[in-house]
């Protein structure tokens, strides 16, 4: 008799056997039976097999993105038609069109992508202009800290040729007539340059964002801006002016109603203008977790059309005839729709507005239709509008969080629908004690779900974002919200102060409750830059948490895990050199930068210090043995190397016999052939901010230009390289 081999857990046999198998259970572990059991596992999904359409799609624009180089436009066309023409090749074979689907959306993402940045191909300024006259359109009048930022559309400047201006240029001016709004023509001196760089490789990379706006070209102004007549033959009515001016006449009169921060608050609840909140509210809201406050997005735009809808609906419900006669539930659901848009409009229509629109719209219709509208397809096809329209948006922290957020509080919502639709007839203390628990819930689970955007866009994680989300978020709601609306309602009678005073005090508690947690120890953590795989790792494990209906979802929460945990095992580069060749940082002993100056290109620096992780930098030249400077020139060293940061040409001599890497600031190519690696000006300002990781198998560089590519938003034209 044979003796058969233990068997431990899923079906293998242990290593201590040798004796015969079981033939039935080897034939379990058949790789055919196992890819049957996956199959009939996604078959019992596939009610939920259109919500991975936006990933799909996603998947798509985040390859076109990722690569190096431009890929011809004809090369996705003809690979969409390809996938088309498999998806209709696979028609009853439900394996193979299921594939085939997924293909189609991948590269269909990948050409959509593809045609938008195509289809807004602007000139953009080569190099930077000296002063000189600019004048144009005002689409865009945005309050700053000592001033305004104005956007220009039908622009002209001295000295350039018409087929070289940018469509549109952003100035910063220090003083302007008080009457421009968007829709004035305005004439001003400034300083152009091109939209910047990134500050280091990976940071984030404002020239895309300005190629998507159509801006080629950004600076500021010399002295004021000034109105002037239109050109002949280009007056005319805009309705987006119409609406900018709208948004502006709104904005000048909530900060005019409520004094102090109360009013720069609330403009930036009505209308999305944050420019006049203090840099210390600002931090206060940020450190305490309520940032999501000053973006209008899903939060804001639900309990406007909530407001709405209640209140139309029970002004109408006091009219008997009314309320007997007709469906007054779907008059009030129309006013919420109209309310909303018109909320959409003054707000901005930004990235999260749209998506909030977008789901509200399809809860309103839903409303209309008698159906249910909270569902997980509705915040698809609310991400699919926005990844056709605007795909650009995918690489945005904006699009990144709302989604993630309002995709993990849907699926936690479908999950216990049921339970909490008992709730709600339970008793009055039960209902507050329910609302209270809600507001925690939401907030720990949108706080997860945006933990990795939060740690890859911004280095930082509120530690007590619940304690003051559970105060600051039912102040909102239920209070300066519906005050709000009060005010927008009372403005064309001119007695939205009525409202203002009101929603004023609501502010002040808020701005109190965020000074107050930012306030206590710890209340912040700052991490250094997170990979883009362990991004990609934690998003892709959380859709598959939230997106599965059964017991195969929990594997997302190990990938989602995995790419928190990975995020960890980031390197830091060891010296940062800016493409000026102004700026230099090195890493001390305790793994903090030391950076050699704190006033020269003040905003590279706050980048890298973000990036590392780190509140402040490091005296310069340190305390550290690692580090020595002289009038002229430093030498640094660690892991076995040592790199030498010339100021003057004088020490090149010297430094490029000793150093393994030299980093100058003045050009060097006869001076330093025996160096192993050699920087100078010249490579700085072709391929921007370096940063060196010092090995034992030798110095590895990483520069913005390389983690670019040749892109429309980043070719260096004029540029000696």
């Amino acid at each position: 008799m044979t003796d058969r081999p233990t068997v431990v857990g899923g079906g293998f046999p242990s290593p201590r056997s040798g004796a015969a198998w079981d033939a039935a259970r080897f034939a379990s572990l058949r790789p055919a039976r196992i890819g049957r059991r996956f199959a009939e596992v996604v078959v019992a999904e596939r009610e939920r097999w259109s919500l991975w359409t936006p990933v799909g799609l996603g998947t798509g624009i985040a390859l076109y993105f990722a690569l190096p180089f431009e890929p011809s436009i004809w090369l996705g066309l003809a690979c969409t038609a390809l996938a088309l023409a498999a998806v209709a090749v696979a028609r009853g074979r439900p394996a193979w069109m299921i594939a085939a689907l997924a293909c189609a959306l991948v590269v269909g993402g990948f050409t959509v992508a593809g045609l938008r940045t195509h289809s807004l191909a602007a000139p953009i300024l080569v190099k930077p202009l000296r002063p000189a006259l600019v004048s144009g359109r005002v689409v865009e009048s945005a309050v700053r800290k000592g001033g305004r930022r104005l956007v220009l559309d039908r622009v002209r400047i001295d000295r350039v040729d018409a087929a070289a201006t940018p469509l549109r240029v952003r100035v910063s001016v220090r003083r302007a007539d008080p009457v421009l709004a968007p829709g004035d023509w305005v004439s001003v001196r400034a300083v152009l340059s091109p939209p910047p760089e990134p500050a280091a490789p990976g940071a984030y990379d404002f020239a895309r964002k300005a190629y998507f706006a159509r801006i080629g070209a950004v600076g500021f102004a010399l002295g004021p801006a000034r109105a002037i007549a239109a050109p002949a033959g280009r007056a005319g009515y805009d309705w987006r002016a119409a609406i900018g001016r709208l948004r502006h006449a709104v904005t000048a009169r909530l900060l005019a109603g409520l004094d102090g921060q109360a009013g720069a608050v609330a403009a930036a609840l009505l209308t999305g203008e944050r420019g006049a909140i203090a840099d210390d509210v600002l931090a206060a809201m940020r450190d305490a977790g309520l940032a999501h406050l000053l973006a209008i997005s899903g939060l804001h735009l639900g309990l406007v059309a909530t407001i709405l809808f209640f209140a139309v609906r029970a002004l109408l419900a006091l009219s008997e005839a009314l309320a007997l006669r007709f469906a007054i539930k779907k008059w009030a659901a129309c006013a919420a729709l109209a309310g909303t848009f018109f909320y959409l409009l003054l707000a901005g229509a930004t990235i999260p507005t749209q998506r909030a629109f977008l789901m509200s719209g399809l809860v309103i219709v839903a409303i209309l239709l008698d159906r249910t509208g909270v569902s997980m397809r509705s915040v698809a096809w609310a991400a699919v509008a926005v990844l056709l329209l605007r795909p650009e948006s995918l690489l945005s922290a904006s699009f990144q969080m709302s989604f993630a957020a309002v995709t993990a509080l849907v699926a936690v919502f479908e999950r216990y629908r049921d339970r909490e639709a008992r709730r709600v007839r339970e008793r009055a203390p039960r209902r507050v004690l329910a609302y209270v628990v809600g507001v925690a819930v939401v907030t720990l689970v949108a706080g997860l779900a945006t933990a990795p955007f939060a740690v890859y866009h911004f280095n930082r994680l509120a530690v007590y974002g619940l304690a003051a989300n559970l105060l600051a978020v039912p102040t909102t709601a239920m209070w300066i919200m519906p005050w709000g609306i009060a005010a927008l309602a009372l403005m064309p009678l001119g007695l939205e102060v009525l409202a203002l005073a009101p929603m004023g005090w609501g502010i002040d508690v808020v701005i109190a409750v965020a000074r107050t947690v930012a306030g206590w120890p710890g209340s912040v953590v700052l991490l250094p830059a997170m990979p883009s795989a362990a991004l990609v790792l934690a998003a892709g494990g959380g859709l598959w948490l939230c997106l599965w209906r059964r017991r195969w979802r929990w594997l997302g929460l190990l990938a989602f895990a995995a790419g928190l945990a990975s995020a960890g095992l980031t390197r830091t580069p060891d010296v940062l050199v800016d493409g000026k060749a102004k700026l230099f940082a090195v890493r001390t002993a305790d793994g903090g930068l030391a950076i050699s100056s704190l006033r020269t290109a003040r905003y590279t620096g706050d980048v890298w210090l973000r990036r590392n992780g780190q509140a402040g930098a490091r005296p310069w030249p340190g305390d550290g043995p690692g580090l020595r400077c002289d009038a002229i020139a430093c030498i640094y060293r660690s892991a076995g190397r040592v790199v030498a940061l010339v100021r003057d040409g004088r020490a090149l001599a010297e430094d490029c016999r000793v150093a393994d890497a030299v980093v100058s600031a003045v050009p060097m190519r006869r001076y330093c052939a025996s160096a192993r690696v050699a920087i100078d000006r010249v490579d700085l300002s072709c391929a921007g901010t370096h940063a060196l990781y010092l090995e034992e198998s030798g110095v590895r560089i990483e520069t913005v230009a390389a983690r670019r590519g040749d892109r429309p938003w980043s070719r260096r034209r004029g540029a000696r390289c």
